[in-house]
């Protein structure tokens, strides 16, 4: 997730890069420019990289300045969104239940979501991380009954753009609970084929590490993913 970063020479230079990576089979890649460059995003990157936008709202057209549709990502060959980012959910004031309208209009039309969710520092500290973990689920379940193109990314607000890390143990155990909660709520099936990534202060220093706990299935990467050292060797 590059986020409000970047500039044509800039995108270019990494996708490049990408594009001469020699990744395992068993990992997908999906990056998500600002949506200015998605359409030459697209364009550059090897089939095999998947390309996503940072946002999109929960109409097909209309008087929405600003805004783009899923169709519109669709129709430049775009397959993924990033929906519910803390960013989104604290800035500009997003609901839970607004990101899950947001969520099923994406699926509705095709295209894949890379679900948000999430607690802040206060909420850790209360104790409530489960309780939020519920709620922003629960919110995505009331309006979606199949999960086959949703990847959930765990992302504790407290640990985005601060320099800190949730440990190995502390991601862990959320993902797990996040699993668990899957099977209870939805379906077993669809606990164990949805994928659970991590986004929190990733780097390629503290990734390998987290990549070892057995309910963390990748990573969604934010300012790390601008840097040289996190990328082909981190895969």
């Amino acid at each position: 997730n590059f986020k409000m970063n970047g500039n044509l020479d800039f995108i270019q230079n990494l996708v490049e890069r990408l594009n001469s990576g020699n990744f395992n089979e068993d990992v997908e890649i999906v990056i998500a420019p600002p949506s200015l460059y998605l359409d030459q995003t697209r364009k550059l990157a090897r089939k095999e990289i998947g390309v996503a936008a940072q946002n999109a709202y929960n109409a097909s057209s209309g008087a929405y300045t600003g805004e783009i549709s899923p169709e519109m990502l669709k129709d430049i060959d775009v397959h993924w969104v990033i929906l519910g980012h803390s960013e989104r959910r604290e800035i500009f004031k997003e609901s839970d239940d607004f990101v899950a309208t947001k969520i099923a209009h994406a699926l509705k039309v095709g295209v894949k979501v890379i679900a948000c969710i999430g607690e802040k520092l206060e909420e850790r500290e209360k104790g409530t991380t489960f309780d939020v973990i519920t709620r922003q689920l629960t919110a995505i379940s009331n309006k979606i009954s199949d999960w086959t193109n949703v990847v959930i990314a765990y992302e504790p607000v407290w640990a985005i753009g601060t320099g800190k890390v949730a440990t190995p143990q502390q991601a862990q155990e959320v993902h797990e609970f996040i699993r668990k909660w899957l099977k209870e709520n939805v379906s077993e099936e669809t606990a164990q084929n949805t994928r659970v990534i991590y986004g929190g202060s990733v780097n390629a220093g503290n990734a390998s590490e987290l990549a070892k706990q057995s309910d963390v299935d990748g990573f969604l990467v934010g300012g790390a993913s601008l840097k040289p050292e996190f990328g082909i060797g981190s895969f």
